[in-house]
């Protein structure tokens, strides 16, 4: 199907059938014929990029609502998403297309109906909402994400987010995870993550509080604004409707692996 080859190329496609756990098996026989992978993968990437929900599916892509919902729900379960996200960051830096040179920090705020992991929104009048952190590297490609209640303070994702930095491949030599600088606003100044961070090697640029103007970051840190169009790009996530956390983490990372994978078809 045409659809299903355009939202589902062949190189992604190539990538998911690495990470994607074998079909379980019906001993007895019988049943329903399971839908192929490459089908509910196509209907779960519309669902992320429309912003419909599961019943509102097209039937052109076979699997009906439920049954991909159901898929979604075993492929979060295994990590299929992180998984993937970092395979494609993988192949990103074996080709030297990644920059470690300078990487920023920051987070994005968007309305949550319910779920855990959520918590007053202080920009939104405390309605209930919940927050998207990511660190990326120069270029603007997101290298590790997590999530958290709207109330939680920027400065503490900081050290989650840096640990959460898989070892990606180089173009030569080892594998790397740390970024040599990292560039972040006003809401992560603080000593003791200037500290934490210059322990580990990685030299950081962060604006003062009533010393420095956060748009002095702005030559560096608009790529990292940029990649949050990006994410917006992602309808789900303009406004978070999953009750699980996982789930609502799960559409980031796939987000978060489709605007890697077209840097690699570029």
């Amino acid at each position: 199907m045409v659809i299903v080859e355009r939202l589902v190329p062949d190189g992604l496609w190539e990538l998911f059938q690495r990470v994607v756990p074998p079909a379980p098996t019906r001993p007895q026989g019988g049943g329903r014929r399971r839908y192929g992978d490459r089908e509910v993968l196509a209907a779960i990437i519309f669902v992320a990029t429309s912003g419909c929900t599961w019943r509102q599916l097209p039937p052109v892509f076979g699997p009906s609502g439920p049954t991909a919902h159901r898929r979604f729900t075993e492929w979060s379960a295994a990590r299929v998403w992180a998984k993937l996200h970092r395979l494609v960051l993988d192949e990103l830096g074996s080709r030297g297309e990644l920059d470690w040179s300078r990487c920023a920090i920051d987070s994005v705020n968007m309305r949550a109906l319910k779920g855990d992991l959520t918590g007053p929104n202080p920009v939104d009048r405390g309605k209930k909402g919940s927050k998207i952190h990511l660190i990326t590297e120069r270029t603007g490609l997101p290298l590790s994400i997590g999530i958290s209640g709207a109330n939680l303070h920027d400065s503490q994702a900081l050290k989650p987010l840096v640990r959460g930095i898989p070892p990606i491949r180089s173009r030569r030599g080892p594998r790397r995870r740390r970024p040599t600088k990292l560039h972040g606003d006003k809401g992560y100044d603080y000593d003791d993550l200037r500290r934490w961070l210059r322990k580990r090697g990685i030299r950081h640029r962060i604006a003062r509080k009533g010393i420095e103007s956060s748009t002095r970051l702005g030559r560096h840190r608009w790529t990292i604004e940029r990649t949050m169009s990006w994410l917006a790009g992602c309808r789900r996530l303009h406004r978070r409707y999953e009750r699980k956390a996982e789930h609502f983490l799960a559409f980031t990372a796939l987000a978060c692996t489709l605007i890697c994978h077209r840097r690699l078809t570029k």
